[in-house]
């Protein structure tokens, strides 16, 4: 049985993956970048630096006799199958993957960041893998997108954007009032657990910017800190950050079905792997008087990982089989 590759290295994450050639996951192998305590993030000549001293040293876990059977590998090479568009970081695993696919002659995709975490929303939720095309939303630290996708020639998907960030990412904001909190970066899921311990809904409502095509975090960040400055207690701020997080999308999201007339919505990025987003959205979105359905990547898969680039690997390598 064939097998296949996939590299990432995102902002935050270096990531290998091996899949088989029915998406089964052989090897997962992440590696979180280390962030100094009170920083809000990394230059991108940092995050490099660490990209490509943790690559060799994941492809030392890739268990014993599977890399022999590689035979399409695959690498975020871009944030976006656009042209112009380019980090630093994926520098990193795209020099490795070109290496590597000359040097043993293997088959090598250059794929897109973006179109990576789609196609790992997509497991688990294979029935939207035979629809034409759907919804589908990604938040995380770096991206902040509602997006039309299509079934296409050009890779494997067309992706089309219909709403973007104007300014912060929600992954930002969420890191930025976390660190201003004082927790660790990345701060999601520690805040998360702070916002779990609110008994009811009693907390401050920070107002979602909304506009025609693009939304806006900067405000509700500055209304969090004054809240923090005010005295308002972390775990209400909290609250606060992911509820408006899940009032903005559900805005951007009622616009794009009324805009495309679909239903489906995939949902992918780390800041959907909230809970309490979630279910805000499923409340409200799924609610009979609206009618979307709603496919979130499973939580081990929101975040930032190699997993999507694999299975795209064996998808475009078996059908040129």
């Amino acid at each position: 049985m064939n097998l296949y590759l996939g590299i990432d290295t995102s902002a935050y994450t270096t990531s290998l993956a091996i899949v088989d050639e029915d998406y089964n996951i052989i090897s997962d192998q992440r590696k979180i970048l280390e962030v100094r305590p009170g920083e809000k993030g990394l230059q991108q000549s940092e995050a490099l630096f660490q990209h490509l001293k943790n690559l060799p040293f994941l492809f030392t876990q890739i268990p014993a006799g599977v890399a022999e059977k590689v035979a399409v590998m695959a690498v975020s090479a871009f944030p976006r199958n656009v042209e112009g568009s380019y980090m630093p970081v994926f520098m990193a695993g795209l020099s490795q993957a070109q290496a590597l696919g000359f040097y043993t002659s293997t088959p090598l995709y250059l794929l897109s960041h973006q179109e990576g975490h789609i196609m790992a929303g997509l497991k688990g939720n294979e029935g939207l893998m035979a629809k034409d095309e759907f919804i589908a939303c990604h938040f995380s630290g770096g991206t902040s997108e509602v997006l039309l996708v299509r079934r296409g020639q050009n890779g494997f998907f067309n992706i089309e954007i219909t709403m973007v960030g104007s300014d912060l990412h929600a992954g930002q904001l969420v890191d930025r009032v976390g660190v201003a909190m004082g927790l660790p970066f990345p701060a999601g899921k520690h805040m998360e657990k702070l916002a779990l311990t609110l008994k009811q809904d009693d907390f401050p409502v920070i107002p979602s910017a909304v506009k025609e095509n693009s939304f806006s975090f900067s405000g509700p960040e500055t209304s969090a800190l004054k809240l923090l400055k005010e005295g308002e207690p972390a775990a209400a701020v909290a609250s606060s950050v992911f509820r408006v997080i899940a009032n903005t999308l559900e805005k951007c999201l009622l616009k794009a079905a009324q805009k495309s007339k679909l239903k489906e919505v995939l949902l992918v990025g780390g800041v959907m792997a909230n809970t309490l987003i979630r279910q805000r959205l499923l409340d409200r979105l799924e609610h009979p008087a609206v009618g979307l359905k709603l496919y979130f990547a499973e939580p081990h898969l929101s975040t930032d990982n190699a997993v999507g680039i694999a299975m795209l690997a064996a998808c475009l390598g078996q059908s040129e089989e």
